[in-house]
């Protein structure tokens, strides 16, 4: 037998050793649910005003309506201004003299300058953010956007390398390392000076974030049998990812100092520092290194507390002379060495990108729905554990393929009605986002696990590093999608419902992975259609599908 998971069908597909490493590598997923979307209570601009010192001697008259009055673009209301207050030298005079405003005085007369002393903030929601600590309003109101995309360029980079150092040191070395590198970035945050330093810290927690996540991503898939596998890549992590989602908005309402908040954002990744004693590394891996002994020590290992007896050898010499080529030094150029892999890519980089824009940015745009913040949150993270649970019933019984174009097309077609529903039917155009949100995340889902069973072992982890590498590009416009709504209403809902209709269309092209077994090196790719991939030996493949369908087949009896 020179197939893996018929090497290893002994163990069983749920004994206590694929039990551990399910539940423990789903719980070091749940601090990623807190760092992306943390922005929206670190980085909220509560209602502000200019301030007035309050050494300037002036009547309450005049202290009341030192503000001059504009049009609320949302409501149309007639609000104080946030950017400008009425000349105070003219005030102070005004006041002085005994004229009252509005009676003695045409306030449309006097003129305006700038918050020259800083601005007040409204506290009854947040007791301070960065928004308030560095004054990003106004004329530096930019700054707040650009805050999410230097984060999301963190997760950019992090894609790009981790996935490369994982392929090469491990997968388990990496995630603990990555892990570390979060926590202690964040731990670094709650002690930043500037926006700046906030800013510089924000992007290693990001790079942080997205290794590790990958890297438990991989180590899950490649453990796991092919049943597990399924439910851990769609359900698992991505169940435990919105946990951590969900608890976010419950901090944010306790704990409302941005400083404070942060602190306790730290916290579970500590307790992620003694899953290093067990979670093993990857046989998979192991065995595409050359390194024999210590995957058959972690198989063993598994046998051992799954109480099952291990044969005498367990990886027969086909099966290591099938490593020569995984032995080879892989990177990120050979993703472009032969045709199929080549378009399977771009076409892959294309459904990331898309998926990422319509989630991130319907995240984000939770801040426009009516309700408080906090409860906005947790209704976008609570749609989405029935869109994790129908990703794992659609990629446990339907095709992979059918399951991704589906969800997006569907996503688009959701968006894409929002345009169409009357202002006063507020409540139907809500239903339709959330519907639209809750087809993109379950997409999400699917294109997580579907990638990782198109590459090979040799590539998995750089492939799927690449992949969110080039989703990250999404996530880092996907803010400047909503702030489209300035302009029209509509448009960020067109862009990205005809978006994610046309790449639901274009993921048809994708290869059907359902009921195939991983591929262990590129040769064993699934063709991508229009080109012909060389396969010798395809008739041993067959032969050996049957042969471990066979034994399935006995160990569940």
């Amino acid at each position: 037998m020179n197939d893996y998971e018929a090497a290893t069908g002994f163990l069983g597909e749920w004994g206590r050793f694929q039990q551990e490493v399910f539940f423990l590598l789903c719980l070091s997923i749940i601090p990623n649910g807190f760092p992306a979307l943390s922005v929206v209570f670190l980085a909220d601009t509560p209602p502000h005003r200019c301030l007035i010192p309050a050494h300037v001697n002036l009547t309450a008259a005049w202290r009341n309506s030192s503000i001059p009055l504009e049009v609320d673009s949302q409501s149309g209301a007639l609000v104080p201004s946030k950017c400008a207050r009425y000349k105070l030298e003219d005030v102070a005079n005004f006041s002085d003299r005994g004229l009252l405003p509005g009676v003695d005085v045409n306030l449309a007369n006097v003129s305006t300058e700038g918050c020259m002393d800083g601005w007040e903030y409204d506290k009854s929601v947040y007791t301070s953010t960065i928004i308030t600590e560095w004054d990003l309003v106004c004329d530096d109101r930019w700054k707040y956007p650009l805050t999410s995309s230097i984060y999301f360029c963190g997760v950019l980079t992090g894609s790009l390398v981790s996935g490369q150092l994982s392929d090469r040191y491990g997968r388990k070395i990496v995630l603990f390392v990555t892990i570390a590198l979060q926590t202690m970035a964040t731990f670094l945050q709650v002690f930043s000076q500037t926006w700046v330093m906030f800013c510089a810290i924000h992007f290693i927690v990001g790079l942080g974030a997205i290794s590790n996540y990958v890297s438990a991503f991989v180590l899950g898939t490649e453990i796991l049998g092919p049943r597990v596998r399924t439910i851990f890549s769609t359900a698992g992590v991505s169940l435990f990812f919105c946990f951590g989602y969900m608890l976010l908005p419950l901090l944010a309402f306790l704990i409302r100092d941005w400083r404070m908040l942060l602190l306790s954002l730290v916290l579970p990744g500590f307790f992620c520092i003694p899953l290093w004693w067990f979670i093993p590394e990857s046989p998979r891996w192991l065995l595409s290194q050359g390194r024999v002994s210590e995957a058959e020590a972690v198989i063993r290992n598994a046998a051992k507390r799954n109480k099952v007896a291990a044969p005498s050898v367990i990886f027969s010499p086909p099966q290591i002379e099938l490593q020569s080529e995984q032995r080879r030094a892989h990177n990120i150029c050979d993703l472009f060495r032969s045709r199929n892999i080549r378009w399977l890519s771009v076409t892959l980089w294309l459904v990331w990108n898309t998926v990422t824009i319509g989630y991130f940015a319907l995240s984000l745009n939770t801040a426009n729905l009516h309700g408080n913040a906090y409860f906005n949150c947790f209704l976008s993270a609570l749609v989405e554990i029935p869109a994790y649970t129908l990703s794992w019933v659609m990629f446990r019984w339907c095709s992979r393929r059918l399951s991704l174009s589906s969800t997006l097309f569907s996503g688009g077609v959701f968006l894409l009605l929002i345009q169409l529903v009357p202002a006063n039917l507020v409540v139907l155009a809500i239903a339709l986002e959330m519907m639209g949100k809750f087809a993109v995340t379950t997409a999400f889902a699917v294109v997580y696990a579907y990638t990782a069973e198109l590459y090979p072992t040799v590539l998995r982890n750089t492939a799927l590093g690449t992949c969110s590498m080039a989703s990250r590009v999404g996530s880092i416009i996907a803010p400047y999608f909503i702030y489209l709504r300035s302009y029209s209403v509509s448009l960020p809902y067109i862009l990205m419902g005809s978006l994610t209709a046309l790449v639901g269309l274009l993921s048809l092209l994708l290869p059907e992975t359902c009921g195939m077994p991983l591929p262990d090196t590129i040769t064993h790719m699934q063709p991508f259609p229009g080109c012909c991939q060389k396969k010798p030996h395809s008739i041993t493949h067959v032969e050996e599908k049957e042969n471990s369908a066979e034994i399935k087949s006995l160990v569940v009896t």
